[in-house]
């Protein structure tokens, strides 16, 4: 057993003592009852289980849930799909999926959404030229499994988010 202290979503939770081989994803699902998180392939190749970790740094990537330990995200700051609306109003991103039917069975879309989600807050910093978009967004969403072939409407969706607000996510190169 280990003490587990984590941030979700802005809340902080523990510390609370959890099996060493609990999931990242059980304790999600079972222990929070977030089950927005889903447990695809259980071997982080789908990554249906996706959350985001957010850097102090104020950068942030994706991690897989399924395989990962819940003790490896001691002391780290989460994001989960539970936590893009905002009082109640779906974000841009979540509208732009809904818009776009960017989602068929809707298994794997918390993972393309927290990915999609990363992607825009690293364009904010580092933004690329139209000509790139294409290619990032197929490379920032690449290794994401959806067994509906939903693929073109979630680059649809994310695309539109870009080119709502181009001056926020394009470069003017």
């Amino acid at each position: 057993m280990t003490m587990l202290t984590v941030t979700i979503n802005g809340r902080a939770y523990g510390p609370r003592e959890v099996r060493d081989e609990l999931s990242m994803n059980d304790f999600l699902r079972e222990y929070l009852g977030m089950t927005g998180t889903k447990f695809g392939c259980g071997a982080a190749q789908c990554l249906s289980c996706a959350v985001i970790i957010d850097n102090p740094d104020g950068t942030s990537y994706t991690s897989p849930t399924c395989i990962v330990p819940a003790v490896s995200f001691n002391g780290k700051s989460i994001r989960t799909v539970e936590g893009h609306a905002k009082n109640g109003e779906l974000s841009p991103l979540q509208k732009a999926f809904i818009t776009h039917f960017a989602f068929q069975c809707g298994y794997c879309t918390a993972g393309f959404l927290n990915e999609s989600q990363v992607l825009l807050e690293r364009l904010e910093r580092n933004p690329v030229a139209r000509a790139g978009l294409e290619k990032t967004i197929a490379e920032a969403l690449d290794g994401h499994l959806c067994r509906c072939t939903g693929y073109i409407k979630y680059h649809e969706a994310v695309r539109a988010v870009i080119e709502a607000d181009p001056g926020r996510y394009l470069s003017r190169a």
